[in-house]
């Protein structure tokens, strides 16, 4: 597992209500990985008086053997839609990192002591960006069904094995039953009867919804427009500093752990290793459902923990760069920009789709949905003058024909707020 993510005094965790007696029960770095990685929606504009979403318990959970990590059932996160909006869903996948990178079930084991493993940690959180249900906010879904899916399972809402913890206790890796029995609960919530849906989701969420995005258009009639958002879950298999391939070791792990190959694309596992075949860069090839990625040419938790991780060569001089972008020297830049060439060269099959579309800026950032700030604001990121709510709205809607947008280099885009 990835031992730290980019994080700065405005990247918070999630706003909840914290009951009374509950205790920290891990170790912060752990903590404060998992809260950056996979943040929550947090309200930014005090006027707008967010409502609390308390979570709902899946229903039949152990029934159905979709628990999370401690064996408690999952848990989500759903505000009704109203007027137009009412019969338009969004499935939101949380992200947060993933249990194990070394193909042991030390970090497994940590995580179900955190909301991270268990719904008994979970707690209530308001919504915002993506998820506001304040127009000027959120100007074309905030009035859409608003489903925040919380992930418990450390393997993308895709796996399907048992293991045991350190403590001898079991160790649940079910995110793939998770992912089916939420979505079963919902249509019988009212998404049976859709007029259109969008499956979304950050980092390992973002990475989730490609995973799941065409098994999510089967769901619902043909005529029913069906589309997928993945937000800084476009991971890049590179070399870090030293020559390793880190983020393989990662995926390596998981795929093997948690016995994620069932959900990997077919046509993928007849030519290639399944760990290859749960990167982006493939699972692409046999999306068929249009999808919109919105993901960071400069991504800093790929910069932090993929291109330049803590000692990942001796005498490191990277820690003043991964904390900021505007502390790097020129030749670390000159390693950025590799990074931002190759994820380029990767999306090339995205970019080719006709019905797709592409929100690739060259701001220092992770997710890019889940807050006002950066997906609809006077401040947010914006690539032809557009923010990522106008773009994402734009492409879902067909309002415009095309809506590819890719960044030049760092640091050409004043409105980045890392410039």
């Amino acid at each position: 597992m990835a031992t730290a993510e980019h994080t700065s005094s405005s990247s918070l965790p999630f706003r909840q209500r914290r009951p009374a007696g509950c205790a920290t029960v891990m170790a912060a770095t752990l903590l404060a990985l998992l809260a950056a990685f996979g943040r929550l929606p947090v309200a930014v504009a005090a006027d707008s008086s967010p409502e609390l979403i308390e979570l709902t318990l899946l229903t039949g959970a152990r029934e159905k053997g979709a628990v999370c990590l401690d064996g408690s059932p999952p848990g989500y996160h759903f505000q009704r839609g109203f007027g137009s909006g009412s019969r338009s869903w969004i499935v939101y996948l949380q992200g947060g990192a993933w249990c194990s990178s070394d193909n042991t079930t030390e970090t497994c084991s940590e995580r179900k002591m955190t909301s991270y493993g268990s719904s008994k940690l979970m707690e209530a959180m308001t919504f915002d960006g993506i998820f506001s249900n304040q127009q000027p906010q959120n100007p074309d879904f905030y009035n859409w069904n608003k489903v925040f899916v919380r992930y418990c399972d450390g393997a993308s809402f895709s796996g399907d094995a048992e293991g045991e913890a350190q403590d001898g206790t079991k160790l649940f890796f079910r995110g793939s039953r998770i992912w089916d029995a939420v979505v079963d609960e919902l249509m019988g919530k009212g998404m049976d009867t859709a007029k259109q849906a969008l499956l979304a989701g950050c980092s390992a969420g973002g990475l989730a919804t490609l995973v799941h995005c065409d098994n999510f258009r089967a769901r619902f009639p043909q005529e029913v427009p069906v589309k997928c958002l993945p937000d800084g879950g476009f991971f890049l298999d590179v070399k870090d500093l030293s020559g390793e391939r880190h983020m393989r070791s990662i995926f390596n792990g998981v795929v093997q752990l948690q016995n994620v190959s069932k959900v990997l694309p077919k046509d993928c596992l007849a030519k290639k290793d399944p760990t290859e075949c749960f990167f982006p860069a493939e699972l692409i090839k046999s999306i068929s459902t249009p999808t919109f990625i919105v993901n960071s040419e400069y991504d800093s938790w790929q910069i932090a923990n993929v291109v330049a991780p803590d000692g990942s060569y001796p005498g490191d001089t990277w820690s003043n760069c991964r904390a900021n972008i505007r502390n790097c020297s020129s030749k670390q830049i000159d390693v950025l920009h590799g990074f931002r060439r190759e994820l380029i060269r990767e999306l090339k099959v995205a970019e080719g789709e006709r019905d797709w579309g592409l929100f690739i800026d060259s701001c220092y950032t992770h997710c890019q949905t889940q807050s006002s700030d950066s997906w609809h604001s006077p401040t947010s990121p914006r690539l032809g003058n557009q923010t990522v709510a106008e773009a994402v709205g734009d492409w879902y809607f067909g309002r415009r024909r095309v809506v590819k947008q890719i960044d030049c280099k760092y640091p050409c885009n004043p409105t980045c707020s890392s410039q």
